[in-house]
């Protein structure tokens, strides 16, 4: 008995000492689990590299937030030197430093993925050397597949921000129209286009916009659409994208958008000073700008789920390791940090960076996390109900050329009443017309049948 009692007691000993262990924070894997007290602690999904790695590389990003976030990952991997610059025109110094074959950064900020996703320019994270699927159920589909290959083959980077297009509004102004003014009750509201015309015709006779730009509806749409599937075939001529032309042509009779950005254009910022433009759909990072332009303004901004039903990302960015560069295991190491570390997210919220990562978002202090400047709200727990909700497109080097086909033909339509239907048949007809033969060289290119 004193034998099977000894090794009872000595079994209950090393499974708490197990758990005891199991519980410590891994400063080789990202701090993705909470707080140190959480208990899914040692279910985190650890780094590829240890803190013993070194190196040296070079970063490239427009912003000098990254000063601090490189201090949080020297506390990981204090042997590996960050050097950090801030290029002018940073992607098209990319892009030459690239094709030149040296230069090149070995991390570096993009934002237009289609310029680099040729074969053999960029590092494929997918590569068993990185193995960054591990990571793909951590964020939405749509997120995913914005930073794969044309082919959807290759990751050329991972996922790091999202910025769902939502709308900003005046909560006093609304509310002194009579009209809804709690965000989720408004965002409600304005689904329905009736309820939306009720609302720019009200502001509209009190000399008030709606919007910034006429076409808004119609363009955020396309801007969830692309211009070309996973197969280049057109994709922007659909029912529901006449059905929103047709709504705008609508909003533009109210008089609803003075056709000026009011977050950069001197004209649209002095209006949103003299309470002339209500409301308007940006990306979810836009209330910094609001902040800047009408500091006097705090607590009266509201912002809710675009209007019409439209879902779409409108801004995101992300990181990418050149194939040049001579430092690929620290590269991938900084990469991974920046994109998925709590400490890093920590300093990105701060600057109006919505996360895209699930272990990240489900945070208490992210929920939690309070906009003064939007009244207390809590912004980033509502913009993260919005993601699930963008739908998957693809980037490809023939969206800039395709932009002015679809434009000008869509201020033809509004200009001149013409028929929404007609209009976006001649806009397919013409884009695959005048970029026929492009698409068929990077159909060859990424063997696209």
């Amino acid at each position: 008995m004193n034998k099977k009692f000894s090794v009872f007691i000595f079994s209950i000993i090393f499974v708490l000492v197990l758990s005891a262990c199991s519980g410590k924070k891994d400063t080789s894997g990202p701090n993705n689990g909470g707080n140190e007290d959480d208990s899914n602690e040692q279910d985190k999904i650890p780094y590829l590299h240890d803190s013993s790695l070194e190196g040296e590389i070079t970063f490239w990003s427009w912003d000098d937030m990254f000063e601090e976030v490189i201090v949080e990952f020297n506390k990981v991997y204090p042997n590996i030197k960050v050097n950090f610059t801030r290029p002018d025109a940073l992607e098209d110094k990319l892009q030459t430093t690239i094709a030149a074959g040296s230069g090149a950064p070995d991390v570096s900020h993009v934002m237009d993925i289609s310029r680099f996703g040729a074969p053999g320019l960029l590092e494929d994270l997918l590569d068993p050397r990185y193995d960054m699927g591990r990571y793909k159920e951590l964020t939405a589909p749509y997120v995913w597949e914005r930073w794969m290959s044309l082919d959807g083959k290759r990751l050329l980077a991972p996922a790091w921000d999202i910025g769902p297009g939502v709308f900003y509004y005046r909560e006093d102004i609304y509310e002194q129209m009579g009209l809804p003014s709690d965000p989720e009750e408004l965002g409600e509201f304005l689904q329905d286009p009736e309820n939306v015309f009720q609302a720019a015709q009200t502001l509209a006779a009190n000399d008030i916009y709606m919007y910034e730009y006429r076409d808004s509806p119609a363009i955020q749409y396309g801007d969830a659409l692309g211009y070309f599937d996973k197969d280049l075939n057109y994709t922007r001529n659909t029912e529901r994208m006449v059905e929103l032309l047709d709504l705008v042509k609508r909003g533009v009779q109210i008089g609803w958008a003075p056709q000026t950005s009011v977050l950069w254009g001197e004209e649209g910022k002095q209006m949103l000073r003299q309470g002339k433009v209500a409301s308007f759909p940006a990306a979810s990072n836009a209330a910094r700008n609001l902040a800047d332009i009408v500091p006097e303004q705090e607590g009266k901004w509201r912002v809710t789920k675009m209007p019409l039903g439209v879902s779409a990302s409108l801004v995101s960015s992300s990181f990418v390791i050149p194939a040049q560069s001579q430092n690929k295991d620290a590269a991938f190491a900084f990469l991974e940090f920046i994109t998925f570390d709590e400490s890093a997210w920590k300093i990105y919220v701060e600057r109006a960076v919505q996360s895209s990562w699930k272990q990240i978002t489900s945070l208490p202090w992210y929920q939690e996390y309070q906009n003064e400047y939007l009244g207390g709200q809590k912004e980033f727990a509502f913009y993260d109900t919005l993601v699930d909700d963008i739908p998957i497109r693809r980037y490809t080097p023939l969206d800039g050329p395709a932009w002015p086909l679809y434009i000008d033909k869509i201020n033809e339509s509004i200009d001149k009443n013409i028929d929404s239907r007609t209009i976006l048949q001649q806009i397919e007809d013409n884009t695959m017309k005048q970029l026929g033969p492009e698409l068929e060289k990077l159909k060859q290119e990424y063997g696209i049948e």
